[in-house]
């Protein structure tokens, strides 16, 4: 293990050094972080997913750091400029922008203007004008620099100091000066762009035509808007800090004798390194710092969201009639009995243009009837309020005791269409696969929006003009930290949920299914043994999170690991007890005087984390951890706009939180917003810290704008 690797992670993380070290020696065995936060809590110090992550980052920082040091050092030492000083500088640095600020001077550069003067011979004139001697004839000496190739004074004047100017452009204080300057004391300008033909949505960008705004104060969601308008050419943007200031500076820095001959060229080669080199530099690297933590922002509130939305509680064994509404094609709809199996489906048009309102009660009447349906989960796509207002009325006219609910149906269009989809329903269209998702991600969120790709889920801002690499390894650790949290019934899941499971890549889950398929059903943890390609490090990864329901061996049934049942045999065989027997053996553990506990944990051999596990599995076997949360909220009647009433209490769900508040289903055609400052009577710095996606919710209406079809709530504590 690289000590410089270890000892800045410990630093960065500020975790005990003890628990970082076992940390990164499981992350290199290849240990997950959901195995590692479950079962090796004995070693880690008990330490969480959200630390764990934390030093899987910053291992994977400095290891990269060290090798961006092999190659800077190799280049350097190639150029033959490698000293022990800068050598053990370079060996020092621990951070990744620093080191490039480093490297600077000797990184290979294409042909510029200080280059060419160089092989012009200027070089020596260059060194005059830093020297800027107070003696000496400077026509003369220029004069000597006069050649076929730079004619006149003043061309020789120019190239040297274009040479001085880069040298300055790669001081290190220098630049960092400037560098605080643009941080502290920067303002950014957006300004329309001059274009010919308007874009279809400069609209959405009129609060930035005219917008200024210090860079120190800029928000997250404001960094993302402007590079969106800017990519869309709809937007110029700048950033800017005082000139004077930094020349003053480096005036200063440099203690330019007023009495030299070359004073002026050397303060005209201060400005052109400003203004050439330096300012468009740290002006792109401010953008590109901008952008990071606004994509780091954004990306955190997507994967919060995300985690809640996954994590909603599951509606177990209802009959669901899925419904993905269509204008022009209709209302594709799909009926699915309590575990999710795909009964029979048809299409409907109660919606424009056709208005088939009898040929749509008739085909709803007789599924309902047939296959006893509880619940109709519409998607909240296009048609979606025009379908709702049809549901409705259907169920009152016809008086059934069947409850509606509108469902995300954000990725249903992208599921149907993908190679998931076509497997589990080969021999239905496309566009009869969307409603049998809407269906299931009613009944088990996480076990049907797992089959998506995460970015099409669509909770959070501007998902597509982030960093993708690091959205999709960020969406991707969320639903693998969800998976694992719940766990997976091995029987009945899906390749792209068991793909999640720790330990398992999408071929060994595949060979599972496959597997599960030849036996009929698993029986036994210890059969996952059998599985082409699951092997013993595979195995010891996932077992923990796989659940076998009525097995051979109860403890299958539990989130306690293989590795532990000696352990829980050996406490049965101390009190007396059966190993089947988990209630009497749970009372018996949670009587256990601390002592005693601990003279028991010896014989045995495990460590006390391990103990409150098997305790808690004991005591409620195949508990599903989101049985506890709210349950979606069901509706049986709709609600317009022109209901409303300001000062009205209603029931909602949220759909969506971001940095400006949160967005709520309160049953109108578009949601309604809770701004920041309406949620409650202290000061609200991150709405997430009051509300999460899938949260029924109390609100009051306090605004109404029908011309705009908007709605401004508060949230009632």
């Amino acid at each position: 293990m690289d000590n410089f690797v270890l000892n800045n992670v410990q630093l960065k993380t500020e975790l005990p050094f003890s628990s970082v070290k076992s940390t990164i020696s499981l992350l290199q065995e290849a240990a997950t972080v959901p195995f590692i936060a479950r079962y090796r809590q004995e070693m880690t110090g008990g330490m969480d997913e959200t630390h764990i992550r934390s030093i899987q980052t910053w291992l994977n920082y400095f290891e990269n750091l060290q090798d961006r040091k092999k190659t800077i050092l190799a280049t350097i030492k190639e150029q033959g400029k490698l000293t022990p000083e800068l050598e053990k500088q370079i060996i020092a640095c621990t951070e990744a922008a620093m080191l490039e600020e480093i490297y600077l001077p000797y990184k290979p550069k294409r042909k510029t203007k200080a280059s060419t003067a160089i092989e012009n011979g200027l070089e020596p004139l260059a060194e005059m004008i830093l020297k800027n001697e107070p003696i000496g004839n400077k026509e003369a000496l220029v004069a000597k620099f006069i050649t076929a190739t730079i004619p006149t004074a003043a061309e020789a004047i120019e190239g040297a100091q274009y040479i001085v100017a880069e040298r300055f452009s790669v001081d290190l204080e220098i630049r960092e000066q400037v560098r605080q300057q643009f941080a502290k004391y920067g303002i950014l300008e957006s300004k329309k762009r001059r274009q010919t033909e308007e874009h279809k949505d400069t609209g959405k960008f009129e609060l930035y035509f005219e917008f200024s705004q210090k860079v120190d104060g800029l928000k997250a969601h404001q960094v993302l808007a402007l590079n969106r308008g800017e990519n869309l050419n709809i937007l110029n943007i700048t950033i800017s800090v005082e000139e004077e200031f930094c020349i003053t500076f480096i005036e200063r820095r440099l203690r330019i004798n007023s009495r030299g001959i070359f004073t002026e060229e050397l303060k005209g080669a201060v400005v052109l390194a400003l203004r050439r080199y330096i300012f468009p530099s740290i002006e792109l690297e401010l953008r590109r710092s901008l952008t990071e933590k606004a994509d780091k922002h954004a990306i955190e509130t997507f994967s919060t969201n995300l985690r809640n939305l996954l994590l909603q509680a599951p509606i177990v064994g209802k009959v669901v009639l899925g419904i993905d509404p269509g204008f022009v094609s209709g209302c594709k709809v799909a009926v699915v009995d309590g575990n999710g199996n795909y009964l029979e489906g048809n299409t409907i048009y109660p919606v424009p243009p056709r208005n088939d309102f009898s040929g749509a009660e008739k085909i709803l009447n007789e599924l309902i009837t047939k296959y006893k349906v509880d619940i109709i989960a519409i998607g909240n796509g296009t048609a979606s309020r025009e379908t709702e207002t049809f549901v409705a009325g259907f169920l009152r006219k016809q008086e059934l005791a069947t409850q509606f609910i509108i469902v995300n149906e954000a990725g249903a269009s992208v599921y149907s269409a993908s190679e998931v989809a076509q497997q589990e329903f080969p021999k239905l269209d496309a566009t009869q696969r969307g409603n049998i998702s809407i269906a299931r991600r009613l009944q088990d969120p996480l076990a049907e929006l797992v089959k998506i790709d995460p970015k099409s889920i669509g909770v959070g801002l501007y998902q597509h003009d982030v960093d993708q690499k690091a959205l999709a390894d960020e969406l991707s650790n969320v639903v693998e930290s969800a998976v694992n949290h719940v766990g997976v019934d091995v029987n009945t899941a899906s390749a792209s949920l068991l793909s999640y499971v720790s330990g398992l890549s999408m071929r060994q889950a595949t060979e599972v299914i496959q597997h599960r398929t030849k036996i009929k059903q698993f029986t036994s943890r210890k059969q996952l043994k059998e599985v082409a390609g699951v092997g013993e490090k595979a195995y010891e990864q996932a077992a923990g999170f796989l659940k076998i329901r009525n097995g051979e061996e109860p403890l299958d049934n539990t989130t306690i690991h293989p590795e532990s049942y000696a352990a829980v045999e050996k406490m049965a065989a101390y009190f007396k007890l059966k190993t089947t027997q988990f209630k009497e053996l749970s009372t018996q553990l949670n009587a256990l005087p601390q002592n005693e506990e601990a003279v028991l944990l010896a014989q045995v051999g495990i460590g006390k984390p391990t103990l409150l596990l098997i305790k808690e599995n004991l005591a409620k076997p195949g508990r599903d951890p989101r049985e506890g949360l709210q349950k979606p909220l069901l509706r049986s009647d709709i609600l317009k706009i022109g209901d409303l009433r300001e000062g009205m209490e209603l029931t909602g769900t949220i759909r969506n939180v971001v940095d400006f508040g949160a967005f709520v289903d309160i049953g109108l055609k578009n949601d309604a917003l809770i701004h920041i400052s309406k949620m409650g009577s202290r000061f609200v710095k991150n709405p997430h810290e009051v509300v999460a996606v899938g949260e029924i919710v109390r609100v009051q209406v306090d605004k109404i704008e029908f011309d705009k079809q908007r709605v401004g709530l508060s949230l009632v504590s």
